[in-house]
């Protein structure tokens, strides 16, 4: 299999070379740094608030903010919007560009282009209108060739508008509001985005405008990464140039919205694709910002660090169709008096590195690595840690320490530590820890009481010494890149080399923070880095260090990590859209009562969604739906099929879990975890 060429390439961080897009003042692509986004959620209608909003998101450092606008007095509140702030930038500087986001209103958006900076359109709703799931039936593929006539029809006179007042447009496609025409035809597939981008492009080029950026949004990040890879790929067969502007949709809020941004924003900035993005989160757009910098910052850091490997040819990772590499999980021997196949997890392994200061607390710990305790022993839950890693032993004479970790190994959270500490003071049933170049050199004899190896590789290992791994027979390989080599490059070639050589064991990513690390940094950092990994299905877990850092927060993400891959569900899924003018009730609000609620049911997907925009579309990847039908109103969904209408808000959420139980996805909630949530709704009432 020959990779098709995506990006610059793959064996380094290397900006994808663009044309220059301007929008307002602000230049957007490779030649510029990445620009950062965010969106308001005010009602546009109002324009003081709208116009506070704007300045927030400008002082917290976004070049450009984008604004909704449904109709016409929306349209007609945007130049007030624009005067007041030309107005207000006596005192600091508010020229930031604005960006009208229109849906449905190909007439909005000739008003607007007389205030704003940008348009954005959508082609799944700009001409073909509002969302349905019809299958229209193209015998005669001339037919659809046809219906491209409205759609330059309907879209030629923007492009003219904006080519004369200087804007700049967004082609803007959502994995989740893709017309019927474009589903029919190619199906709910990233071709199928990229297809119904060029359509629009088309039209713009014909008219030789060309200030446009491309966007391929979707909420899954693997289907995101997949269309703008898909995308990027057609355009150097093409030999186009646009810009990307980069963005998981319906990311959610908190830790959970910043890892499935960092999945897929990270994976493709660390492949050199992209110069604008909007980290999408389900909290007030300042807060956007600091993640979006983060980001950009990772980016842009690796492209000037010139770090890589030596060019290969690559034959492992398939582009278009993804499929996860998957280890061998361990199989009992004879003689064992420890259970080892619980030391890894088919769907995805979450390993957490533990100090001997930890284990003076046991009962603690085992709570931090997401035990059920019962008379203060341990017992694995749906999130407890597989395995632990320590970087030392505790001595013999610590019999309270020693009992800790049996008592880990007795419920298959097996521990795993370093040879020589083992060979010093052996800890029965412990995994040997070390590193391949010293493995593959021979004459290493396990320590007394161990059985397994587990095996470390740093990315700076040759072909014929990481084909050793096949006869080393490593219960697992541990990847922990070399200081000043880069992970993504090298776990690549890594990744290649052992599939040559039929190296079956489980691959686990642990990746290292220095003491103090700000916990967004580590969130970032790891999705992007080891999530730009997992969605090529390189990887089967995760181990994230960072030494003081709460062991609990660091198993947490590294679940929250495999579950934005898509490999293991340990909680409810949630696909949660950012608040904007269009949003028909309190998000923020909304999506907090339904998480306290439900967030007990692992395996289940709730969409909870504002307005109709994306709502059907997104249904796709959720089991159940809450969407903002009308004001007050709400209707919820079974998968894309809506199944109750207009309910009034205040007893939406009990018809959801309702719904919930009568497809047999309910389960009762823990007794703690009703407390807490009762707790939880008690504090709100307050």
């Amino acid at each position: 299999m020959q990779l098709r060429k995506y990006c610059e390439t793959v064996h380094q961080t290397k900006r994808r070379p663009t044309r220059t897009v301007m929008i307002g003042k602000v230049p957007v692509g490779s030649d510029h740094r990445i620009a950062l986004q965010t969106m308001t959620t005010t009602d546009t209608r109002n324009v003081q608030l709208t116009v506070d909003q704007v300045k927030k998101c400008a002082d917290a450092g976004a070049d450009i903010v984008r604004i909704t606008v449904q109709g016409k007095k929306e349209a007609e509140a945007c130049m007030r919007i624009r005067e007041q702030l030309f107005k207000d930038r006596q005192a600091v500087s508010y020229d930031v560009p604005l960006v009208a986001d229109i849906h449905f209103q190909p007439n909005v958006a000739m008003m607007v282009a007389d205030a704003f900076e940008k348009i954005r359109i959508n082609p799944g709703n700009f001409a073909d209108g509002r969302k349905t799931f019809e299958v229209i039936n193209y015998d005669d593929p001339r037919e659809f060739e046809r219906e491209r006539e409205i759609i330059e029809e309907t879209f030629t006179p923007l492009v003219l508008k904006c080519k004369q007042l200087g804007r700049a447009m967004r082609i803007g496609t959502n994995h989740g509001s893709l017309s019927a025409r474009i589903l029919s035809f190619y199906g709910d597939t990233p071709r199928g985005m990229v297809e119904s981008a060029f359509e629009f492009a088309d039209v713009c080029r014909k008219h030789d405008y060309h200030n446009f950026v491309f966007s391929m949004k979707a909420s899954n990040p693997l289907v995101m990464v997949q269309a703008y890879r898909l995308l990027s790929e057609e355009m150097y067969k093409k030999g186009w140039d646009y810009p990307l502007h980069l963005g998981v949709t319906e990311a959610g809020e908190g830790e959970d919205g910043r890892m499935k941004s960092a999945i897929g924003i990270g994976a493709l900035l660390m492949d050199g694709l992209g110069d604008t993005i909007r980290v999408s989160l389900t909290e007030d757009p300042e807060y956007e910002i600091d993640p979006c910098r983060r980001l950009a910052g990772l980016g842009e850091a690796a492209c000037a660090s010139g770090l890589g490997v030596a060019p290969f040819a690559e034959t492992t990772r398939d582009t278009h169709n993804f499929k996860r590499r998957v280890g061998d999980l361990p199989v009992q021997r004879e003689g064992e008096d420890l259970d080892f196949r619980g030391a890894l997890h088919r769907d995805g392994s979450v390993f957490s590195a533990v100090s001997l200061e930890e284990l003076k607390q046991p009962e603690y710990l085992y709570k931090r690595l997401g035990a059920k305790l019962a008379v203060g022993m341990p017992f694995k839950d749906i999130a407890t840690a597989d395995s632990v890693i320590l970087s030392e032993v505790p001595p013999s004479s610590d019999k309270d320490g020693r009992r800790a970790l049996r008592r880990l190994q007795e419920v298959t959270t097996h521990v795993i530590a370093p040879l020589d500490a083992l060979a010093k003071d052996p800890l029965p049933g412990a995994i040997a820890l070390v590193s391949l170049k010293r493995a593959a050199a021979g004459g290493l004899q396990l320590p007394q009481g161990s059985t397994r190896w587990a095996i470390e590789v740093d990315g700076t290992e040759d072909e014929a010494t990481l084909a050793k791994l096949a006869s080393l027979d490593a219960i697992t390989i541990l990847i922990n890149t070399a200081e000043g080599v880069s992970r993504l490059h090298s776990s690549r070639r890594v990744f290649d080399a052992i599939k040559r050589a039929g190296v079956t064991s489980p691959v686990i990513h642990h990746i290292r923070f220095p003491a103090g690390t700000h916990r967004d940094e580590i969130v970032i950092t790891t999705g992007s880095l080891v999530g730009g990994l997992l969605v090529d299905g390189l990887g089967d877990g995760a181990v994230i260090e960072c030494p003081g850092e709460d062991v609990d927060f660091l198993r947490t993400t590294a679940f929250g990590l495999l579950q934005g891959s898509r490999m293991r569900n340990t909680k409810t899924e949630y696909v949660s859209c950012p608040s904007c003018g269009r949003t028909l009730f309190n998000l923020q609000e909304v999506t907090d009562q339904i998480r306290t609620r439900t967030g007990h049911l692992p395996g289940v997907a709730i969409a909870v969604m504002g307005c109709i925009v994306n709502g059907p579309g997104e249904m796709a990847d959720a089991d159940f739906g809450y969407v903002g039908g009308a004001p007050g109103k709400i209707d919820l969904y079974v998968g894309k099929e809506v199944v109750r209408r207009a309910i009034p808000m205040e007893s939406a959420c009990d018809q959801l879990i309702e719904l919930i139980k009568e497809h047999g996805r309910w389960v009762e909630p823990p007794k703690e975890e009703e407390e807490e949530a009762a707790s939880k709704e008690l504090v709100a009432a307050a």
